[in-house]
């Protein structure tokens, strides 16, 4: 898709994520999103063209590192639990607890038996403690082709401004491919349910991809405009006035390159 018309119509849906962000803020209304989707699957830029335009204290973004010792020890939720959205906010967790079923399980961060309970009561879980409690959820993988990851991997590889998005386990799970694929296969076997569904996207076009996704997300939810007064800017008071630029004349500045 060329970059022109993509940036057209993702102003357009930015702008009415707008509307759904005062929507929320006005009822109350609490909402999670998880992504997940193989490396490079384009989780990242979705994300993004979801939340640059709105408030980061409505869109919340959550992106827990590994576990502490502390953490470990706790319920496996527990942590995941802790970041779930207050009345007016909207979280989205950038990879979810849904690790226990994907990665953890391929890179052999948790047992297998682990993995295996946790697909039997995420269903339960995700009904009790976030559907029944009136949360919205939405859960989208991003399923991209094994020719463009590595395609993107290499680009990561060449590219020193995307070197940071190497993680220790991306090149494993290049090898990997099946097993994840498996993974993916019992996942969404088990947590495909008709009270919170899986979306899947197709993310070989990363823009296209970024586009559906925000229109499903949009469509899905039952917001409505928000009236609100017409804005007028005040006119500057000028009681107390004074050279205001002379005054810090003397200060600091930046004289860069630019």
């Amino acid at each position: 898709m060329k970059r022109k018309a993509y940036e057209q119509e993702l102003r357009k849906l930015q702008a009415e994520l707008c509307e759904l962000q005062d929507w929320v803020r006005a009822t109350g209304q609490r909402i999670i999103v998880v992504f997940e989707g193989r490396d490079a699957a384009g989780k990242g830029g979705c994300i993004r063209a979801l939340t640059e335009r709105v408030s980061p204290r409505v869109f919340r973004v959550v992106a827990l590192p590994k576990p502490s010792d502390r953490e470990r020890s706790q319920i496996y939720m527990q942590r995941y639990i802790n970041h779930f959205p207050a009345a007016g906010e909207i979280v989205i967790f950038d990879r979810s607890w849904y690790n226990r079923a994907g990665v953890e399980r391929v890179m052999g961060f948790c047992e297998p038996q682990d993995s295996q309970r946790f697909l039997r009561e995420c269903p339960a879980f995700e009904r009790s403690m976030i559907v029944d409690n009136g949360i919205l959820f939405f859960k989208f993988w991003l399923e991209v082709s094994e020719d463009v990851q590595e395609k993107r991997f290499q680009d990561r590889i060449d590219d020193p401004v995307k070197q940071w998005k190497l993680s220790p386990v991306d090149l494993p799970s290049r090898e990997k491919w099946f097993e994840y694929s498996r993974a993916r296969d019992d996942m969404l076997s088990a947590t495909d349910t008709n009270f919170a569904p899986w979306c899947i996207v197709a993310s070989d076009d990363k823009r296209r991809a970024r586009l559906n996704l925000i229109r499903h997300f949009l469509d899905a939810v039952p917001y409505e405009a928000q009236a609100s007064d017409p804005v007028v800017l005040p006119p500057r008071r000028m009681e107390n006035a004074y050279d205001d630029r002379e005054s810090i004349a003397d200060r600091r500045w930046i004289e860069g390159p630019y």
